[in-house]
């Protein structure tokens, strides 16, 4: 996006199912797993570049033997930095001890990372929080193999208060009330409990101690700990976890919010954030990878054996739109053709921005993670005017070959209008120096547009708009079009979200400042103070019981008001160029990606409980002045 939003994480999680002699003579390296968790993770390192890590287990080791190996990095580039860290660990073994070279077995013993189960996280660090302490993946560590807990997630929980005094009235004392920590101590306590009891059992049945051991790892209930953890967990979440003696699972939330794909085979069980990270870096086909369905969990036991359990009953299915619209790579066979269909169904509202005149338009896209559904757009466009050249050549008398060429001649004018520069850097901290070099974070193609043109901009959405005010708007308007109409393939959106993306605060959203103007000059500012009073009224009640009545702010307008008071708001001063802003209709979106319906930033449908009460305490917060997110 041009406004620029952190979100998502991305997990990769990596079973190998033979012993790794055989990944040494079929592959050539008993790396083999490090091997593929770096292309896991460098293959969606999209997902997140302020932090990763990755996690270990050797199974089945001798005891006094380091079995869990864990590696975090906040560096300007950690996927690099982990592996080139692990890299420098393993080579540094070999060179010292030659007699490791062809031994496995010696390898497994004394180089760390090499085993037969992996957990790799990527992250963007939110709400400021970047420290090496909020790398994933956690460890929770136990002297008793089995309860040893290693977690990492693409989650957001909406009701950490509630988890953190849950743990309380277990009689923990959490070390923090952060998410990620009451989460991993939820599947911690329930993880004691289980080990605990089987092996109350198994002593009951006459087993000493060292016996019980590898029936307690077979005995595990990874599901019934699963249930009893996650029993108020209300988010969005894509849950990994590893355990010390060799189970893990990955979890999906009841709603489907987060996403997770698994493919097994008779060498591996591997699952990550998005398909085609599997299909590329074990290269199968589509119809391999599956998607792991919402409220189940993937659990994979010590000795290899798969089941895919339902720990929730699911919801209905709310999976996040921006993955499609945005976060997710493109490459994905369907999420390339759903971008490309967002452009094509904005088509005809910029044809009619446009006032049908195509030849003298000319077309473009910003940043380049727009530039599927702009393909969408010109081949709309493309058919638009081979309509309307055959409608032409029908309807007119004596054709002659002059006037078939003329005719023929009208094409679909492209250009790569914009081009971004490197990171600028702001050496000076006056405010009008700071904006004369945000300015300049886009650069334009000169000579490409004409006085008399329309300048079209497709962009993924504008969250805060921000960026096309402060830049983009300004640097096209150095260009001379008659009109700048700038396209948005995501709907308005107009609510926070509360399950991993970084908009957690109203004031921040162009859609509701705009919304509040017309407020005003409409003298309808009144429905803020109502909103107000009916949100505060609901402060104390249960979230099932929350309403969200930010909706109001939006219901005395239509899409195209907001749309055209945007478009003001965001024109900076002395611009020349007539400036249009075009949004996606919530019912396109839908048309284009059926799989992803949810869609709470756009019609504040939030798909969970929590969401409603976060939207009101967002709007709370806006009202009373509060710098704060609201969860």
């Amino acid at each position: 996006m041009s406004d620029a939003i952190k979100h998502e994480c991305g997990i990769a999680l990596l079973r190998l199912k033979k012993p790794l002699e055989f990944y040494k003579q079929k592959y050539g390296s008993a790396f083999y797993g490090i091997q593929k968790m770096y292309l896991l993770m460098e293959k969606q390192h999209n997902r997140g570049q302020d932090g990763a890590g990755l996690a270990s287990i050797k199974l089945d080791v001798q005891p006094g033997q380091r079995y869990i190996s864990r590696i975090r990095s906040n560096d300007n580039q950690p996927i690099k930095d982990v592996f080139s860290q692990i890299n420098e660990r393993i080579n540094k073994e070999l060179e010292e001890n030659p007699i490791l070279e062809n031994n496995i077995a010696l390898q497994k013993e004394h180089i760390p990372y090499i085993g037969e189960l992996f957990l790799g996280h990527v992250r963007y660090g939110t709400f400021g929080k970047n420290s090496i302490e909020s790398v994933h993946p956690f460890l929770r560590q136990n002297n008793w193999m089995h309860r040893n807990l290693i977690v990492a997630g693409n989650f957001n929980m909406t009701n950490v208060k509630e988890l953190f005094q849950d743990l309380v009235n277990l009689g923990q004392h959490p070390k923090e009330m952060a998410d990620t920590v009451t989460v991993m101590e939820k599947i911690g306590h329930f993880l004691d409990e289980e080990v605990a009891n089987i092996y109350q059992q198994c002593k009951e049945e006459g087993y000493s101690k060292i016996e019980a051991s590898p029936i307690i790892a077979e005995r595990l209930n990874v599901q019934r700990i699963l249930e009893r953890a996650s029993r108020n967990w209300d988010g969005g979440y894509a849950m990994a976890g590893l355990f010390g003696h060799g189970d893990s699972f990955v979890m999906r939330d009841p709603a489907g919010i987060r996403p997770a794909y698994f493919y097994e085979d008779d060498e591996i069980v591997v699952v990550a954030s998005e398909r085609p990270v599997i299909q590329t870096v074990f290269n199968v086909p589509f119809e391999k990878v599956q998607e792991l369905e919402p409220g189940n969990a993937i659990i994979i036991k010590k000795n290899g054996s798969i089941s895919i359990q339902e720990i929730r009953t699911p919801l209905e299915k709310k999976a996040c739109s921006f993955e499609r619209i945005y976060f997710s790579r493109g490459g994905d066979a369907e999420i390339y053709q759903e971008r490309k269909k967002l452009g094509k169904l904005i088509f005809p509202k910029v044809l009619e921005a446009i006032h049908n005149d195509t030849q003298n338009t000319v077309f473009s896209y910003i940043p380049n993670t727009a530039e599927l559904s702009f393909y969408g757009m010109i081949e709309a466009a493309h058919h638009y005017l081979d309509a309307k050249k055959t409608k032409a050549i029908l309807s007119t008398q004596n054709l002659s070959e002059a006037k078939i060429k003329s005719i023929l001649a009208e094409s679909i004018r492209t250009e790569k209008v914009a081009i971004k520069d490197a990171k600028l850097r702001t050496f000076i901290t006056e405010d009008s120096s700071r904006d004369d070099m945000v300015a300049h974070v886009y650069d334009v193609s000169y000579g490409v547009v004409q006085p008399n043109d329309n300048l079209v901009i497709i962009d993924d959405s504008i969250v805060r708009g921000t960026t096309l005010k402060q830049s983009i708007i300004k640097m096209m308007d150095r260009l001379h079009p008659k009109q700048i109409v700038v396209v948005s393939s995501a709907p308005q959106i107009r609510y926070p979200d509360c399950y991993g993306i970084d908009m957690a605060k109203l004031e921040g959203l162009v859609a509701f400042r705009a919304a509040l103007a017309l407020l005003k000059e409409r003298n309808l500012y009144y429905i803020v103070e109502e909103v107000y009073q009916k949100s505060k009224a609901q402060e104390y009640y249960k979230d099932t019981d929350v309403v969200n009545f930010v909706k109001e702010i939006y219901a005395p307008f239509t899409d195209e008001e907001i749309s055209a008071k945007i478009a003001e708001m965001l024109t900076p001063e002395n611009t020349n160029a007539s400036i249009k802003i075009i949004y996606q209709s919530v019912e396109n979106l839908h048309k284009a990606c059926p799989k992803n319906l949810g869609d709470w930033y756009f019609t504040g449908n939030y798909p969970t409980p929590g969401g409603n009460r976060v939207v009101n305490r967002a709007f709370m917060n806006f009202y009373e002045g509060k710098d704060t997110r609201a969860y």
